[in-house]
C-alpha cells in the first residue's frame, strides 16, 4: 500500500527546524534527514530557515577576536554543500529509477524558507555597494526548492509557515503558545527559537469546530551554539512530521535526531558524537 492510501484527503508536512550551517560543524544529520524523508516520502518538505548560518556576518561578533578567519565564501559553500546532503538520498534513488527506466520518482513539493541568518547576506548586499554583482542571494544554492523570502509567509494546506511571526515592532512574538495562536489567529509553525513549543486551540468554523495549531521549532543540529552557554544548549533538536494535515489541523509526530542517529547509524546519538567528534562540544551527549 502506497503513502498516499492512508492519506486520502490529507497531507503530510515534514517540518526542518533551522539547521544554522557554517564551517566546521557536523551535518551527519542532514543525511539521516534525508534517508528518513526517502523513507516515508512525506507530501511537502517545510525548512524554517537558518540554513546557512553566516558567522561571517555576524553584528555580534563584530570587532571580536571570534571573527579571525571568517569568510563569506566559505559560510555559503558550507550551506550549499549540507543542503545537497539533505537532498541526496532521494536523489540517488531517483536517479536510479530513471536508470533503470522502473518506478514511480519520488518528486515532494519543498520550500524553503528564509531566516534571518540568510538575511545577513541580503543586508550586507544592500549595505555595501562594492558587493553589488559579486555576490548576490542566488550564491545560496538550493536546486529543487521553492525560496521564500524572509518574513514572508506562506501557507500550506492551512498552515501559516514563517521563520517567526513578528509582533508590531518587528520582533518575533513571544509569551505562552496560546497567547500566540490567539494573536495570530490561525495555525501557524515557525522557527528561530532553540525551543520545542506546541499549542491547539479549537474555534467555531462555518462548518463547525476548527482546529488550530501553533509549533515552534527552531534548533536541527549537532553543535552547539558558544553563546547560550552549557545549560542554554540543553534543549530538544530534531525534525516534526504533521501527518493528516487539513485546513490547518493535524497529528504530531516529533523525530528527535537520537532517533535519527539510532535508526541510520545504530547507536545512541551520546556515543555516535563522541566517538567521531570527541573534540566537539555538545549538550547532546554531556
Amino acid at each position: 500500500m502506497s503513502h498516499s492510501d492512508y492519506n486520502v484527503g490529507t497531507m503530510t508536512h515534514l517540518v526542518i527546524p533551522d539547521t544554522q550551517v557554517k564551517p566546521g560543524v557536523p551535518t551527519d544529520h542532514l543525511l539521516w534527514i534525508g534517508k528518513y524523508i526517502l523513507d516515508i516520502k512525506p507530501d511537502k518538505i517545510i525548512h524554517l530557515g537558518d540554513h546557512w548560518d553566516f558567522p561571517s556576518l555576524s553584528l555580534w561578533d563584530k570587532g571580536k577576536k571570534a571573527m579571525e578567519g571568517r569568510r563569506i565564501s566559505e559560510d555559503i559553500k558550507a550551506g550549499n554543500r549540507a543542503l545537497r546532503l539533505l537532498d541526496e538520498p532521494t536523489y540517488k534513488s531517483n536517479w536510479a529509477k530513471t536508470d533503470r527506466g522502473t518506478g514511480e520518482l519520488y518528486e515532494p513539493e519543498k520550500w524553503l524558507l528564509r531566516g534571518n541568518h540568510e538575511d545577513r547576506l541580503r543586508r550586507a548586499i544592500e549595505g555595501d555597494a562594492t558587493l553589488d554583482g559579486l555576490l548576490t542571494m542566488d550564491a545560496l544554492e538550493s536546486p529543487g526548492w521553492n525560496v521564500v523570502d524572509f518574513l514572508v509567509p506562506q501557507f500550506i494546506d492551512g498552515i501559516g509557515y514563517c521563520h517567526y511571526w513578528p509582533n508590531a515592532m518587528g520582533k518575533p512574538i513571544a509569551g505562552m503558545m496560546e497567547t500566540r495562536l490567539k494573536n495570530i489567529g490561525h495555525s501557524f509553525v515557525a522557527g528561530h527559537q532553540q525551543t520545542l513549543q506546541v499549542g491547539i486551540r479549537f474555534i467555531q468554523g462555518p462548518r463547525g469546530p476548527l482546529k488550530q495549531r501553533g509549533l515552534v521549532a527552531g534548533a536541527c543540529y549537532l553543535h552547539d551554539e558558544d553563546y547560550m552557554g552549557p545549560q542554554g544548549n540543553a534543549h530538544w533538536r530534531g525534525i516534526v512530521v504533521l501527518h493528516e494535515v487539513k485546513d490547518g489541523g493535524y497529528d504530531l509526530m516529533e523525530v528527535s535526531l537520537d532517533y535519527l542517529c539510532r535508526r541510520y547509524e545504530g547507536v545512541p546519538i551520546e556515543q555516535f558524537m563522541s566517538e567521531k567528534y570527541p573534540d566537539l562540544s555538545s549538550a547532546l551527549y554531556h
